[in-house]
């Protein structure tokens, strides 16, 4: 395995909240709030293995889109979250889909020459695109943007944002702004 970014400052990934907002967005449908909890955390997920930024930036460098970027990662994600789910079925497949739109962003957005261990333990095969853009990129900012906007569209016909996922209470104020300001209540 090689070590990427040895000797420099660590990468930094795709917003993690631009992770979620996503995530949120492909089960916002669900009708249980738990399901679509999940569903977001499924996205999230892989970003677990950014704590190794805990044991230094060599660790970081390391094993970040390593341990928790891949396949054997998403399928053990979505059946531990299926398997606390409303909609088990359901849950699992969005599950595994939000945790594939996470690698699929880290693959397009967290800097040229940034790869996944798609298939670790199993392989030491990296997977990489070669074009990759920067973290810091107009289509990196772009997409964030998009996404929030999305999320907060959904207020006006579902009557929640990905702010439920934090706190009801602050969902349903935003829920509220929203509605009253462009006139859906």
């Amino acid at each position: 395995m090689a070590v990427v970014g040895s000797g420099r400052p660590p990468r930094t990934d795709v917003n993690p909240i631009v992770h979620a907002e996503v995530s949120w967005l492909l089960g916002a449908w669900l009708p249980a709030r738990r399901d679509r909890v999940l569903v977001t955390v499924a996205g999230v997920a892989p970003d677990v293995d950014g704590l190794t930024l805990l044991a230094g930036e060599e660790a970081y460098s390391t094993y970040h889109h390593v341990l928790t970027h891949g396949l054997l990662a998403a399928a053990l994600c979505a059946a531990l979250l299926s398997a606390l789910a409303r909609r088990r079925a359901v849950v699992f497949g969005l599950a595994l889909a939000a945790f594939h739109l996470h690698l699929a962003c880290d693959l397009a957005g967290s800097g040229p020459g940034w790869p996944i261990w798609y298939l670790w333990p199993f392989s030491s095969e990296q997977t990489m695109w070669d074009g990759q853009w920067n973290l810091a990129s107009w289509q990196n900012s772009l997409i964030g943007l998009l996404v929030t906007l999305a999320v907060l569209a959904s207020a006006l016909p579902l009557g929640r944002t990905a702010l439920e996922v934090l706190s009801l209470r602050a969902d349903g104020a935003v829920v509220a702004t929203l509605r009253a300001r462009f006139g859906r209540r």
